[in-house]
């Protein structure tokens, strides 16, 4: 019995302590990207959802301009944010269920390698969404902003990167797509209604802005308004744009702790 007992010669220290490893983070990215290349319908609902989505609102609201300026900066990070969220949590789910993690995991890969790569493969697809988003937002739909296009590119970025960290999270959670889809009215539809979009958040119930003010999105969407009403960078802008990174972050050493290299 003892001769057959496995010893763990084959664990390196970067898979047990989850240190980086930049050529095995570039491979993983690498290899999610080659998938994605191969799924158009993906890389559609990546690209384009978010662009459609602001396309609809500017002419929904054709009679009044004014109006999709003042949410149509904060429907830019909104939009990227779950598109992200939906698209990745799929997808790790199904690496997951299909064993891929747990072969991953089985090599000499860390976990912090892993997730690494998974959230650089799709922050490259939130770079390219963001620019587009933000693009057709500016110089075609005529979103009129007082700050830098770079900032409110800056803020749809950072909110892209946000909505793959929570897809990344919340597919450690969920037994098949269909679950992972049931997380969205759970994760980010509160978020939606408190973030400020509709109402002034000063403006709810004191126990609801208490719980907008420790949610990401509410600062996503502070972010974008300040670029829409100042100038310049203000201190409140980069106070919220600290924040979601800060919570990107969080989320995606929260992932990371999630993975098994068993797969239930």
């Amino acid at each position: 019995m003892s001769s057959t007992t496995t010893t763990p010669t084959t664990a390196t220290p970067s898979a047990l302590t989850g240190a980086l490893n930049l050529s095995r983070t570039a491979a993983t990215a690498a290899r999610v990207l080659r998938q994605l290349r191969h799924d158009p319908r993906t890389i559609a609902l990546m690209l384009l959802v978010p662009c459609v989505m602001l396309f609809l609102l500017r002419y929904v609201f054709d009679g009044s301009p004014r109006t999709f300026d003042n949410i149509g900066a904060s429907l830019l990070g909104i939009f990227p944010l779950i598109t992200m969220f939906l698209v990745t949590s799929i997808a790790t789910l199904r690496e997951r269920t299909s064993g891929t993690l747990e072969r991953l995991l089985a090599m000499p890969l860390g976990k912090g390698d892993l997730i690494a790569g998974y959230a650089l493969a799709f922050g490259t697809l939130a770079i390219i969404q963001s620019a587009l988003a933000t693009a057709l937002a500016l110089w075609f739909l005529g979103l009129d902003v007082t700050g830098s296009p770079w900032l409110l590119l800056l803020v749809a970025l950072l909110d892209a990167l946000l909505g793959t960290a929570l897809g990344l999270f919340v597919s450690a959670f969920a037994a098949s797509e269909f679950q992972a889809v049931q997380f969205m009215p759970a994760v980010i539809f509160p978020q939606l209604l408190l973030c400020g979009l509709f109402t002034p958040r000063d403006n709810m119930h004191p126990a609801l802005e208490a719980i907008s003010n420790v949610l990401p999105m509410s600062y996503a969407v502070d972010g974008m308004n300040e670029v829409l009403r100042h100038t310049d960078m203000t201190a409140a802008f980069v106070r919220d744009v600290l924040i979601v990174a800060g919570c990107a972050l969080l989320v995606l050493g929260l992932g990371a702790a999630t993975l098994r290299r068993r797969t239930a």
